[in-house]
């Protein structure tokens, strides 16, 4: 794929104004990437689901053995509306998106898809408790690294309890972790 070829190819998705700001929704950001690469590959993977979060991570691929670009995502049950029956399908959507943003698909104006920043919204609306936001999100990122490391989940959160105070930084640095450590096994 040229740039030529993206940039053509991302002038014919439909967005949604959320906000004053573009977006482009997942399904416009599939079918660009399926007329791209007709015989690419989305491939998602539960990375967990405990205490009702769930991380999922999706790569693409151009073919069978060729990544392309990686996303994850993680959603709460309950959170919003649709989370009440479907955050699963919900978070695995959100994981393509964001794979399909970093391949430069539907990227105009963010990453983030206009799904991701709906559910965003309606999160901040709905007054959640943003400790245990992401108190959910720590245990996750560390259950996440737990499985790809020889440390334990309980030593990355001690790890990043050590190095930053507020819940918000410690589950920012365990999420850059989870990304050096994704980024070593495709290398």
């Amino acid at each position: 794929m040229t740039f030529d070829e993206l940039r053509e190819a991302n002038a014919t998705i439909s967005t949604t104004n959320i906000k004053g700001k573009e977006y482009a929704e997942v399904n416009e950001r599939v079918r660009v990437f399926r007329q791209l690469y007709p015989e690419g590959i989305i491939a998602t993977e539960l990375v967990s689901n405990t205490n009702g979060v769930c991380v999922f991570k999706a790569t693409v691929f151009s073919e069978q053995d060729k990544p392309l670009a990686s996303g994850y995502a993680y959603e709460t049950e309950n959170s919003t509306y649709i989370n009440k029956t479907s955050y699963i399908e919900n978070c695995e959507t959100s994981a393509v998106g964001r794979a399909l943003g970093f391949l430069g698909i539907g990227i105009n104006t963010s990453i983030a898809s206009a799904d991701e920043v709906t559910n965003a919204i309606n999160n901040q609306n709905s007054g959640a408790d943003n400790q245990r936001h992401y108190d959910l999100e720590i245990k996750n990122y560390a259950a996440v690294l737990a499985k790809n490391s020889d440390k334990t989940a309980e030593e990355w959160i001690k790890a990043a309890q050590a190095k930053y105070k507020t819940a918000k930084a410690q589950s920012d640095v365990l999420a850059k972790w989870v990304k050096e450590i994704e980024q070593r096994k495709e290398v």
